[in-house]
């Protein structure tokens, strides 16, 4: 059996009773510790959870021995809580995005690196079964030649009071585009507009510019009326849907598409041929991605692998919220992504 990992989560909020739950089922993890400012949620846990030792003071959890610390409060503490848990010789999990800005976060990559400490960002859809199948099969070239691909997150809600629409749901869609495609963007360009609070975007739309000519569309938005979580990739040989809302068939492969004649001498012969094959649905493993991510942080803080989602993961995603940012204030024209 794999030695337990004894870890504490910083934050019971919203994302934070989730770590708690998996490391809490997890029988390689000893969830020992808790903390929050909130006495009714530090209530809530000990109900819950009778064995965990809560605190309202992080400084006591840092100075426990607790060996890896979850990160899940508010965006613009994540560096300050990151640095002193590294500092305090922690491993590290930090809940999406990273930290507020490319400063704070290349701060935090360099730290983890030099004290030899697992440093892990909150990507979660990247652990998630179905994208892990959508990457496989771009990767092998059973789409073809990427063409473009079109994100959709949408919701009514939640507002947040400190970030904009861009940073609290964009980084799972770009999170994903990185990792199913394997590269990084040129440039970026963003839209969009602030409707309920004013100068905070609630409504955005981003395009990412990709070498080999691949567009990537994503729009975000607190204000619509359906919970959309769609993803569409088309290929010059197939297309996919992958729907994060359905509860079963979460991918669906249309062998669909346009092919071109290979020469014509006559407007008369050009004639584009249209593909209308089967739309199959892959078997994808009912796990939660959430389980497999808290599996894996335990994982490399027992062995000292490289996680998936490591430092520098979470901090291109940063790099490219900030161009789309740039972008969103200068009136959409196309950002550099600053490497």
């Amino acid at each position: 059996m794999e030695r337990q990992v004894k870890v504490g989560v910083l934050g019971a909020g919203y994302w934070g009773p989730k770590l708690i739950r998996n490391f809490h089922e997890i029988p390689s993890a000893d969830m020992a510790m808790v903390c929050d400012l909130r006495q009714d949620r530090l209530a809530h846990v000990r109900e819950l959870y009778p064995a965990v030792r809560v605190t309202t003071d992080y400084q006591e959890l840092l100075r426990s021995d607790v060996e890896a610390v979850a990160i899940a409060t508010p965006i613009p503490t994540h560096h300050r809580l990151a640095r002193e848990a590294l500092l305090a010789g922690k491993h590290v999990l930090v809940e999406k995005p990273l930290t507020a800005n490319s400063e704070e976060a290349e701060d935090l990559v360099n730290l983890a690196e030099k004290r030899g400490l697992s440093l892990m960002v909150g990507h979660t859809f990247e652990y998630n079964p179905a994208v892990e199948y959508l990457r496989r099969i771009i990767a092998a070239g059973e789409l073809g030649r990427i063409y473009y691909i079109n994100a959709t997150r949408v919701n009514l809600g939640i507002f947040q009071p400190d970030i904009n629409v861009v940073w609290d749901l964009a980084p799972h869609d770009v999170s994903i585009l990185l990792f199913i495609l394997g590269m990084l963007p040129v440039n970026v360009s963003a839209r969009g507009a602030a409707y309920v609070r004013p100068k905070i975007h609630d409504v955005a739309y981003l395009t990412l510019h990709f070498p080999n000519e691949i567009m990537a569309d994503i729009r975000v938005s607190w204000l619509d009326p359906c919970k959309i979580r769609r993803i569409t990739v088309v290929g010059s040989k197939k297309m996919v849907v992958y729907d994060d809302v359905e509860p079963t068939e979460k991918i669906k492969i249309y062998d669909k598409g346009v092919d071109v004649p290979p020469y014509s001498d006559t407007l008369e012969e050009f004639h584009l041929s249209y593909r209308y094959g089967d739309i199959t649905t892959p078997a994808i493993p009912n796990v939660e991605p959430l389980r497999v991510e808290c599996e894996h942080f335990l994982h490399c803080v027992r062995t000292g692998e490289r996680p998936r989602s490591d430092g520098r993961d979470g901090l291109e995603v940063v790099r490219i919220l900030e161009a789309a940012t740039r972008s969103l204030l200068n009136g959409g024209m196309r950002e550099r992504v600053r490497l």
